[in-house]
């Protein structure tokens, strides 16, 4: 059982669809909000399921929304078995996705000449937004002229003001790099305001890269492992 966030906006729920189509299991979706079907209606009849989080990092979703609702399922179904997988992220398989995407809008991984910008959806749990501060330290030793961490909502920088810091600082070229799942609202106005900020690319969200196929697979065998994810 895949739990993605959902959207209004039906571009992800396709790009949800098409990256699930990929897994060779037997894998069904629910939606934490804007989409049906709920967690809840998604597991009613099964007896045991393994729950997969389609989120990138641990944050208020994966902690209290998600647990929330399976004890709700299994208030309903007191005989139901679940398996709890971690979040997607951090992985390093993420990082080959994203240099995937920069590839793929024509940037040369690390590049010396080019400035990174990694834009996370940003959350109000400071946990969150450490591991994407981290993970653009660790990105910037792969040979980019540097790597800065940016956030769509409730921190900060802002993706345009990150791209406008890099520029001043004579970045030879700043392009933005979406940690995002799927296209949507957030992915819009980081494609926006990055590209007025001065950015030179903007390269596609991660949608069904391959390599998300992979750390779900690893995620999936995992919770299968580890006792300490059964619930129930």
């Amino acid at each position: 059982m895949a739990v993605a966030h959902g959207s209004r906006d039906p571009r992800a729920a396709a790009t949800v669809a098409a990256l699930l189509d990929q897994v060779p299991l037997d894998v069904r979706v629910a939606y934490l909000d804007h989409c049906a079907p709920t967690l809840g209606q998604a597991l009613h009849g099964l007896e045991e399921a393994v729950v997969l989080p389609l989120l990138l990092t641990e944050a208020y979703h994966s902690r209290v929304d998600l647990p929330a609702a399976l004890n709700e399922a299994r208030a309903h179904q007191p005989r139901l078995r679940v398996h709890y997988g971690t979040t997607l992220g951090p992985h390093p398989l993420l990082r080959a996705a994203l240099e995937r995407r920069l590839a793929e809008a024509g940037v040369r991984p690390g590049d010396p000449d080019t400035a990174v910008v990694l834009v996370s959806a940003g959350s109000s749990d400071a946990r969150a937004n450490a591991v994407v501060s981290r993970m653009a330290r660790e990105w910037r030793r792969g040979g980019w002229w540097t790597v800065r961490a940016a956030y769509a909502s409730a921190a900060g920088p802002t993706p345009a003001q990150a791209v406008a810091e890099l520029v001043r600082a004579g970045a030879p070229r700043v392009v933005v790099a979406p940690y995002l799942l799927a296209p949507g609202y957030f992915a819009d106005k980081v494609r926006r305001e990055a590209l007025e900020a001065g950015a030179a690319v903007v390269a596609d969200v991660l949608g069904a890269a391959p390599e998300l196929v992979d750390v779900l697979l690893e995620r999936y065998e995992g919770a299968q492992r580890d006792p300490v994810s059964l619930v129930g």
